[in-house]
């Protein structure tokens, strides 16, 4: 089962949530916050799987609640939802620390997707972020080539074949079924791989593959 937590300060979108999650038989909703700040402590007294934060709320914003959830509970898997999708914002929440982010104005299954994902260890963007976060790397992507070449050059070969499956988007359980290796043993090399590249989320470290060319775009 899922355990997810869902934080906005509109009681309208936490309950078209709950009614969208609640369809599933493997997701479950085990509180609800109204600011970031609660989110955190009940995040802290529930222990979910996964954190669904809005960007606009009062309190803490759940951008800010994100990098605290990241510092003191790693273990939850941070999903902003939001209707803003700036590059600003963006950068901001995968640089704190979330494995996800969707827009309010996605398709219903796109959350129950991102869910399940970040759930199992993957990391999940919206189709339209997705493509800004790829043409971001893009431009100007000569000028990191190298960069992200040498980060990776540090890697033994098997945490690179690790950290390309990382790159396509696998959770760990699918990257353990590829290489034919415990789920354990992925997550010791993905800890490895992330703490070498400097990367603070599977997120950057994917970045980091595309720009080194493991991943083919």
């Amino acid at each position: 089962m899922i355990r997810v937590l869902v934080a906005d300060d509109e009681a309208m979108v936490r309950a078209g949530v709950r009614s969208i999650l609640t369809t599933e038989p493997d997701i479950e909703v085990v509180a609800e916050a109204a600011d970031g700040r609660e989110a955190v402590e009940l995040a802290a007294r529930h222990q979910p799987d996964v954190a669904l934060l809005d960007i606009r709320m009062p309190q803490l914003d759940g951008l800010a609640a994100a990098a605290e959830l990241a510092r003191t509970q790693p273990e939850v898997a941070v999903v902003v939802l939001t209707t803003f999708d700036e590059d600003e914002f963006v950068a901001r929440a995968l640089g704190d620390g979330a494995r996800g982010f969707l827009l309010k104005a996605s398709d219903p299954r796109e959350l129950i997707i991102g869910v399940r994902a970040v759930a199992d260890g993957a990391a999940y963007l919206s189709p339209r972020i997705a493509h800004r976060v790829i043409t971001a790397v893009d431009t100007g992507a000569l000028s990191r080539r190298s960069t992200a070449r040498e980060r990776v050059a540090t890697l033994t070969p098997r945490e690179r074949d690790v950290l390309a499956l990382v790159g396509s988007g696998l959770s760990n359980q699918d990257i353990a079924r590829r290489l034919h290796v415990a789920e354990g043993t992925v997550k010791a090399h993905v800890s490895t791989i992330l703490q070498r590249l400097g990367a603070s989320n599977r997120v950057q470290a994917a970045i980091t593959a595309y720009e080194a060319g493991l991943v083919e775009g």
